[in-house]
C-alpha cells in the first residue's frame, strides 16, 4: 500500500479495512426471496464475527435475519446508543472482483481506472474533490463499484470500536452495534432488530461528504406492473394477438417524460424511476420505485401508475393488466421532528471536532428511515462516499477518520 499522507492514526486502519472489506463481494439481490438474499454477503458478516470477537466486544452474535450484534460494555452512565453500518453493495453495478486502490496524496487532477482506460472522473464531475486535494483517495479499478457504500461505514464503526475497547478509560455508555445485510434493497432491517439492539437512540454510518448529519429521507414504495398479452403464432396473429412487449411501450410511454424522473429532479422533488423490465411477447413484468419527501406525494405517484394501468386495461380488455404497490420506508423526519435529541447530539459533536454540521434531505433511505419509523430514532451521518453504486465510486481516507472521531465524539458527550 502506497504510504498515506495523513499522520492522523486512524488512516492506515481505516485504509486497510476498507480495502479489504470492498474484495469481498456482498452484493445483495432484489429478486431473491430469501433473508439475507444473497449467501455471500455472509461472508461479510463471518468475518465480522471474527474481528469482532477479537478486538474484545461482548455478546457478539449472529442473527437468524442476518445480522451480526455486538456490544461495547459501558464505562460510564449515559444513554444505550446504537451504531450501524450495512455490508451489502448495491446491485445496480457490477460488484464482482473490485480491486480496490489507494491514490495517496490526490493532486486535484482527473483520476483514470487501470482496468478502463476510457473512464475518467473529474472535479468538473465531482466538485467535491477539489476540497479533497492533498488526501488519500481510494477507488476501485474501472470495471466494478467500490463499495463504500457502505463498507466505508462498515470500516469506521469497527475501527471506533476497536479504540474504544482498547481504551476502557475513555467514559461512555453502553454502545451496540449492528451490521446489516440487503439494506441496497430496502430489506436491511427485520422487524426484530429495534428490540434486538434495546437502545435509546442509534445513528447510521452512510451518508456522503463530511460533515453531513441527516434526519429527513425520501419515503418509499416499490411497485410492480405485470402484462398479460394474448400468445397467438405471429403467421395468425392478426385480430388476435396482444403483445405484451407493445403494451409496455405504451405504458413506459404513458408516465410523466417531463418531469418525475430521477435524471430531470433534485432537491426536494420526488420520482418514479423505472429499475427493470423483464419478459417476452407473452408477458412483461416491470419494476419501479416511487420517492417522495411527502406521504401525499409519494400517493399521488401510486396514483398515477394505477391511472396508467386502468387507461391501459381499457385500452386492450384482452390483456390482463396488474399493478402492486407496496411499502418499503417512510421519510425519519415525522417521527424524529418529535425528539432533536440525537440529531442535536450529533451536530454538537461534529462542532466539537471543527466540522461544520449540515443537514440537507437525503434523496434516498438509510436503515435509519425504517429503524425511526418502527420506534428506534436513527438519523445518518456521513462516511465520506461519493458517486456511490458506479465504476467512479470514490472515498477520502481522512473524511472516514473524521467519522470515526464523531463516533467517538457522539459516545463522549453522551456520558456527560
Amino acid at each position: 500500500m502506497p504510504e498515506l499522507t495523513s499522520a492522523d492514526p486512524f488512516c492506515p486502519e481505516l485504509a486497510d479495512r476498507l480495502m479489504r472489506y470492498a474484495a469481498i463481494d456482498s452484493q445483495s439481490d432484489d429478486d431473491s426471496p430469501t433473508a439475507p438474499s444473497t449467501a455471500i454477503q455472509m461472508d461479510m458478516q463471518h468475518l465480522l464475527l471474527r474481528e469482532l470477537a477479537e478486538i474484545g466486544a461482548k455478546d457478539v452474535r449472529l442473527t437468524d435475519y442476518g445480522t451480526v450484534l455486538a456490544t461495547i460494555p459501558a464505562t460510564a452512565k449515559g444513554p444505550t446508543i446504537g451504531f450501524l453500518a450495512h455490508v451489502d453493495t448495491a446491485p445496480q453495478y457490477n460488484a464482482t472482483g473490485v480491486k480496490p486502490r489507494l491514490i495517496a496524496r490526490y493532486n486535484g487532477g482527473a483520476i483514470t481506472y487501470p482496468d478502463a482506460p476510457d473512464l475518467v472522473l473529474s472535479p468538473e464531475e465531482s466538485p467535491y474533490l477539489l476540497e479533497k486535494i492533498g488526501d488519500d483517495l481510494i477507488t476501485a479499478s474501472g470495471t466494478t463499484l467500490l463499495g463504500a457504500d457502505d463498507k466505508a461505514g462498515v470500516a469506521i464503526l469497527m475501527t471506533a470500536a476497536r479504540r474504544l475497547l482498547s481504551h476502557p478509560g475513555q467514559p461512555h455508555g453502553e454502545i451496540r452495534l449492528a451490521f446489516t445485510p440487503d439494506e441496497e434493497i430496502g430489506r436491511g432491517v427485520d422487524p426484530r432488530l429495534p428490540a434486538d439492539m434495546g437502545c435509546d437512540f442509534a445513528y447510521t454510518f452512510d451518508g456522503g461528504r463530511a460533515g453531513e448529519v441527516e434526519y429527513e429521507s425520501f419515503s418509499a414504495d416499490g411497485a410492480t406492473v405485470t402484462l398479460t398479452g394474448v400468445s397467438v403464432h405471429p403467421g395468425l396473429a392478426k385480430g388476435k394477438m396482444v403483445n405484451a412487449i407493445t403494451l409496455a411501450g405504451r405504458f413506459l410511454a404513458m408516465l410523466p417524460q417531463q418531469s418525475m424522473l430521477p435524471e430531470l429532479t433534485a432537491d426536494r422533488e420526488g420520482f418514479i424511476h423505472t429499475t427493470e423490465l423483464t419478459g417476452g411477447s407473452s408477458e412483461v413484468t416491470i419494476k419501479l420505485i416511487l420517492r417522495d419527501f411527502e406521504r401525499n406525494g409519494l400517493e399521488a405517484k401510486g396514483d398515477i401508475l394505477r391511472k396508467i394501468c386502468e387507461a391501459l386495461a381499457l385500452a386492450e380488455p384482452n390483456a390482463t393488466v396488474r399493478c402492486e404497490i407496496r411499502p418499503q420506508y417512510r421519510n425519519m423526519r415525522y417521527w424524529l421532528e418529535k425528539d432533536m435529541t440525537p440529531v442535536d447530539l450529533a451536530r454538537d459533536a461534529c462542532r466539537s471536532l471543527g466540522i461544520a454540521p449540515v443537514s440537507v434531505p437525503i434523496r434516498g433511505g438509510t436503515d435509519g428511515s425504517r429503524l425511526t419509523e418502527l420506534g428506534l430514532p436513527c438519523p445518518n451521518l456521513f462516511t465520506g462516499m461519493q458517486e456511490i453504486h458506479g465504476p467512479k465510486e470514490w472515498i477520502s481516507v481522512q473524511d472516514m477518520a473524521a467519522a470515526t472521531r464523531l463516533c467517538l465524539a457522539i459516545t463522549a458527550r453522551a456520558s456527560r
